[in-house]
């Protein structure tokens, strides 16, 4: 049985027997949770399913979160997409969807936290948008689902998914990990280099913090989303070019909840500094409560 603790652990093991890390994962869950493979695929399959769901009815132009501070970008952004702009079709696409997904969550819409509903967004662009683009099969797209999710138990462990325990690298962060992760798989890569682009991931939210203007996961959480997958994108490609992280995967999950430990409490989704204790976002909780 897999244990889940080493991010080297899973790869190395999923090496050994020349299998994906999905593979491994789904035939390991299988065993442990003493039910057949077919039916956990199904289950994320469903997962996938409920998460283009939440893609669609987040382009909606009229949708608005409850508070109203937020929606409508996700509309706004695909018209864009739609002409190239300047990161071309794919990247577009994939804001596109992370500000969807997003901002549907914000209106109290039903998604897939991957791992974390202010992080809802980042998977789920990720994986559907090299679905959509035809560049990966509905089959493979389920399976890296598996992938990013093992990966987040691993970082869940030994750090924290939690804004309130670890700050935003700890959400979308973490998702970003894992939307790395599964970008490298669906590309063909190595398990190694779904090792590498986890750890590049993480490398570059390190230290993020967690500042929801009026305490709500809308500003600045929703724009995050995009950024956490424009991070698993790149990320990804250099992984898949051969580039390795010189501080492996599970040394940065370390320094994630180190990182964690020693920030302030103001910054851990308190609402008490960083953006929300801004003029403007103190005025914008005033526009909610009053």
């Amino acid at each position: 049985m897999l244990n889940y603790k080493s991010i080297d652990e899973l790869c190395t093991a999923a090496s050994a027997r020349s299998l994906p890390v999905s593979a491994l994962v789904l035939e390991d869950q299988s065993a442990e949770m003493e039910l057949p493979a077919e039916e956990l695929f199904a289950r994320m399959k469903n997962s996938l399913d409920v998460m283009r769901k939440a893609v669609e009815a987040g382009c909606n132009p009229d949708l608005r979160s409850t508070s109203g501070l937020t929606g409508g970008d996700a509309a706004k952004m695909k018209v864009y997409a739609d002409g190239g702009g300047i990161c071309g079709t794919l990247l577009n696409q994939a804001v596109v969807r992370a500000l969807a997904v997003a901002e549907y969550n914000a209106a109290m819409g039903k998604i897939v936290a991957a791992p974390t509903a202010g992080a809802c967004g980042i998977l789920p662009a990720a994986v559907i948008t090299l679905l959509e683009e035809g560049m990966c099969d509905e089959h493979a797209a389920v399976m890296a689902l598996f992938t990013a999710g093992a990966l987040g138990m691993v970082i869940a462990q030994k750090a924290s998914i939690s804004g309130a325990q670890g700050g935003c690298q700890a959400e979308c962060g973490s998702a970003s990990a894992m939307a790395a992760g599964a970008l490298v798989e669906l590309r063909g890569g190595t398990p190694k280099q779904v090792g590498n682009a986890c750890a590049m991931a993480i490398k570059n939210q390190l230290g993020l913090v967690c500042d929801p203007v009026a305490g709500l996961v809308e500003i600045p959480c929703i724009k995050r989303n995009v950024s956490g997958v424009a991070i698993a994108f790149v990320c990804a490609e250099m992984a898949l070019a051969g580039i390795e992280s010189h501080i492996p995967a599970d040394d940065c999950v370390a320094a994630m909840r180190s990182v964690g430990d020693v920030m302030s409490s103001a910054l851990k989704e308190t609402a008490l500094g960083g953006l929300a204790a801004t003029p403007s976002g103190q005025e914008l909780k005033r526009k909610v409560f009053g």
